[in-house]
């Protein structure tokens, strides 16, 4: 029986999959849309929800409860100042995981995790594909 058993392992030692929820919901707040598996995915929602909550809250302890979950001072700034203030009157469900498909190297289910309401210009050059137009002369 599997009763009260939380969250899925990922394949990992908790070290590593402590890193590894730091290090995507530090992307998250960066580029606010990230694609990855969807078991990550799903892993990451209530970490980087907890974050936002702790945000919207406010306060010394809450910004250094946060610090200790995410390690990163730029993405803290934003996730303090900037996300904060977006989700000040949405009483959770700040992120949403869309289905992508499968990958196709090792069949892989992926998913795109979003924060919701996001800023469509946040997301640059350097964090996945960039779809190119084809020319009709070409």
């Amino acid at each position: 029986m599997r009763h009260r058993v939380g969250h899925r392992k990922l394949q990992r030692t908790s070290s590593h999959r402590a890193a590894l929820l730091r290090n995507m919901a530090a992307a998250l707040i960066k580029h606010e849309q990230i694609k990855t598996t969807t078991a990550k995915a799903k892993e990451l929602r209530p970490y980087i929800e907890k974050l936002i909550t702790l945000a919207k809250k406010g306060g010394l302890s809450n910004r250094r409860l946060a610090y200790s979950r995410l390690m990163d001072d730029a993405q803290l700034t934003k996730l303090f100042d900037v996300l904060a203030d977006r989700y000040k009157d949405r009483d959770g469900g700040y992120s949403r995981v869309i289905k992508a498909g499968i990958r196709a190297s090792d069949a892989a289910p992926m998913a795109v995790i979003e924060l919701v309401d996001r800023d469509v210009d946040a997301k640059g050059q350097d964090s996945g594909p960039v779809e190119v137009a084809e020319d009709a002369d070409a």
